[in-house]
């Protein structure tokens, strides 16, 4: 099924990922204190804070309507789209602790150059001279903020990248194949994916003991301070905001568009780096970051 623009709203589409990508910025700034500060690791994550989402999805689903809301039209597509953002959200926060987070966001939001590769090579769009500009543009402002090569460069920020390839896929997916899909089926399969994810790590864990340390990704299942139960419910309001977004954003305008605007997400992990984690962007940092966002609107225009 190609993409159709009768059921298109773009103001909507574009104000939905503004508020997104904020609420998905709190949360990754969330999570990267956890990565240095808590004991819950990333599976324990995964299946908590999605089995506190579910009640919302469910009740959200009897509103709707059980079980058209719910299940999937086509369970392969959904299913290979939540498969793709585990990955995404298993690769981005195994970096997050080791990571500035500005460096991690700059890293990732290279996800709209790809979207523009992804939908030009799937989905046939034309890709502009301009365009193909903005993603050299891009790329030189990553490597200005990474800085492959040097004292300051961590192999772990090829891991936003990878995320990024991953994430552009799955949006690329969303608008070719789920176009149809109930937005709350998508976030539901989402869910039972990362509930799914989190129970083999927790198990694989607990079965292979030399493998655990009190490391971000191989922490095994941990009870919970009061504290932590509440930061769980914070992150599970923001991955409900994101993953409803997402999925309402790319249905309703074109993805190269969609993709642009989530360079916000730059500007809002450079705050929380600043407030919460002491991070003070240096100049080639800054103008790295600018060429960053620069890109991002070059890519639309045509």
């Amino acid at each position: 099924m190609s993409s159709s623009p009768a059921n298109d709203n773009r103001p909507l589409a574009i104000a939905t990922i503004l508020f997104t990508v904020f609420a998905m910025s709190a949360g990754d700034a969330l999570i990267k204190g956890m990565g240095t500060d808590s004991t819950v690791g990333m599976w324990q994550l995964f299946v908590v804070r999605s089995v506190i989402v579910m009640p919302v999805l469910l009740g959200a689903g009897l509103v709707f309507g059980l079980p058209a809301s719910l299940v999937p039209r086509s369970v392969l597509w959904v299913g290979l789209r939540a498969t793709l953002l585990v990955m995404v959200w298993i690769a981005y926060y195994t970096a997050l602790p080791y990571l500035p987070l500005s460096a991690a966001a700059a890293a990732l939001y290279t996800l709209p150059l790809f979207i523009v590769a992804f939908s030009a090579l799937w989905a046939h769009d034309r890709v502009t001279p301009l365009q193909g500009f903005a993603a050299l543009l891009g790329f030189v402002g990553v490597a200005l903020v990474l800085r492959p090569g040097s004292e300051a460069f961590s192999p772990y920020a090829l891991l936003p990248i990878v995320a990024a390839m991953l994430f552009a896929g799955a949006m690329v997916l969303t608008r070719l194949r789920c176009q149809d899909e109930h937005p709350l089926a998508m976030v539901f399969s989402l869910h039972v994916a990362f509930i799914a994810t989190g129970l083999v790590g927790v198990v694989v864990l607990s079965m292979a003991p030399g493998l655990t340390s009190d490391s971000f990704l191989t922490s095994t299942w941990h009870t919970m301070t009061s504290a932590e139960w509440q930061l769980m419910g914070l992150l599970a309001l923001s991955i409900l905001i994101a993953s409803v977004g997402t999925a309402v954003a790319y249905q309703k305008a074109p993805t190269a568009i969609i993709g642009t605007f989530e360079f916000a997400y730059v500007g809002f992990a450079v705050l929380w780096g600043i407030l919460f984690f002491a991070e003070r962007p240096d100049l080639l940092t800054l103008v790295g970051l600018a060429l960053i966002v620069l890109a991002g609107a070059l890519t639309i225009r045509k």
